[in-house]
C-alpha cells in the first residue's frame, strides 16, 4: 500500500478534543425554545399519557416551572393554552383574561428577561377544533383573519415578546402584522408557522391541547407532506407579509425543507421538533431499545445541520441539563 496515495480522514477523528476542534455543527442551550401547556383551574398538573414527562399545568405551577427553565439557561418559551370555555369562534383565544394571556402576564411578572412566545391559533379554543370560522362545514379564510389579529393583539397586550401564528390561513401574517402595528406593537416580531404540514406526527399534541377537530381534517389549510416547492411559496408569502422568523413543522421528516427555506430566505429558521417525534423517542427509550440522550442530541443536531437556527422541542429541559453537565455532548 505504500505506493498508493489515499486521504486519511481519520486523522481528524483521533480524539474527542480533535473531533471538537473540527466539529461543524454545535448544539447550544441558546438554540432551544421550551413549549408548555397551561390549563385553567388550580393545583392541576396532568401528565400527558402520550408524552411522558410533559404536563398540563395550572397557573399556580407556572412560576416554579419557569424558575426551572431560567435556572437551566433556556432563554425562550412558547405558551399553549387549554381553556375551559370553547365556542364556535374561539372567544377565549382573544379574551384579555384568557388562559394564555394570564400565563404570559404571570411569566413576565416574575421573569421579565425570559422571552415569551405566544402560540396564536383558534383550534384549542373552538368547540369544533378547527383553526377558523366554520360555515357549512368549511373553514372560512378571510373572516378568520380578523379573529387571529384580535388574538395576537390581546397576547401582545398581555406582554408576549413574540407572536407565533400557527393556523395556516392565507394572509394570516399580513393580518396580524397590520393588527399589531395599528395597536402600537410595531416592535413585536412574528414567528410564523410558515411551513406547516398536515402531518400524522401531531397526534400527541392534540391530546395535550385538546385540539383534535370534531369533523374532517386540516388538509385544506395545512400542507401536503409530498410538496416541496409549495413550502418555498408559503415562506416567500410570509416574508412579504412581514414575518420575522420562519417555522418548519414537523422537523425530522422535513430536514430537506429546513435547508431549502434557510438557503433561499436567509431568515431565522425554527425547527419544530413535534410531539410525535418526541413520543417515538420516549417510547423506544422506555423499552430499552435506544439511548435516549444520544438519540435526542443526534436528532436535534441534525436539525441544526439542516439549517435551523432555533429548535422548538419538548426535550429542551433535558437537553439543557445534558449540555450543561458535559459542556458539549458528543454523540457516540
Amino acid at each position: 500500500m505504500k505506493d498508493v496515495y489515499f486521504t486519511r480522514h481519520r486523522r481528524l477523528r483521533q480524539s474527542s478534543s480533535i473531533r471538537a476542534m473540527v466539529r461543524e455543527t454545535t448544539l447550544h442551550t441558546d438554540d432551544l425554545i421550551y413549549p408548555f401547556f397551561v390549563i385553567e383551574g388550580e393545583q392541576t398538573k396532568n401528565e400527558i399519557p402520550s408524552m411522558p414527562g410533559v404536563f398540563q399545568l395550572s397557573l399556580d405551577y407556572v412560576k416554579a416551572e419557569m424558575a426551572e427553565v431560567v435556572d437551566l439557561g433556556i432563554k425562550a418559551v412558547i405558551v399553549f393554552g387549554v381553556p375551559h370555555h370553547k365556542d364556535e369562534v374561539g372567544t377565549s383565544a382573544y379574551h384579555d383574561h384568557g388562559i394564555v394571556q394570564e400565563a404570559i402576564r404571570l411569566i413576565k411578572e416574575f421573569y421579565p428577561e425570559l422571552t415569551v412566545i405566544a402560540d396564536t391559533c383558534l383550534c384549542q379554543f373552538t368547540d369544533h377544533g378547527h383553526c377558523g370560522v366554520i360555515e357549512e362545514g368549511k373553514v372560512l379564510n378571510d373572516p378568520t383573519l380578523d379573529l387571529l389579529a384580535k388574538t395576537a393583539v390581546s397576547q401582545a397586550k398581555a406582554g408576549a415578546d413574540i407572536i407565533a401564528p400557527s393556523n395556516m390561513m392565507d394572509g394570516f401574517v399580513a393580518a396580524i402584522r397590520h393588527g399589531l402595528d395599528e395597536a402600537g406593537f410595531v416592535d413585536v416580531p412574528i414567528m410564523s408557522y410558515a411551513v406547516k404540514y398536515s402531518s400524522s406526527y401531531y397526534g400527541p399534541f392534540r391530546d395535550a391541547a385538546h385540539s383534535s377537530p370534531k369533523f374532517g381534517d386540516r388538509k385544506t389549510y395545512q400542507m401536503d407532506p409530498a410538496n416541496r416547492l409549495e413550502a418555498i411559496r408559503e415562506a416567500e408569502s410570509d416574508i412579504a407579509e412581514g414575518a420575522d422568523f420562519l417555522i418548519v413543522k414537523p422537523a425530522l421528516s422535513y430536514l430537506d425543507i429546513i435547508r431549502e427555506v434557510k438557503d433561499f430566505s436567509g431568515y431565522p429558521v425554527v425547527a419544530y421538533n413535534v410531539s410525535g417525534e418526541y413520543s417515538m423517542i420516549k417510547a423506544a427509550s422506555q423499552n430499552g431499545w435506544i439511548d435516549e440522550k444520544q438519540v435526542v442530541l443526534e436528532t436535534l443536531t441534525s436539525m441544526k445541520r439542516a439549517g435551523a437556527d432555533l429548535i422548538l422541542t419538548y426535550f429542551a429541559k433535558d437537553v439543557a441539563r445534558w449540555l450543561s453537565s458535559n459542556n458539549h455532548s458528543e454523540v457516540k
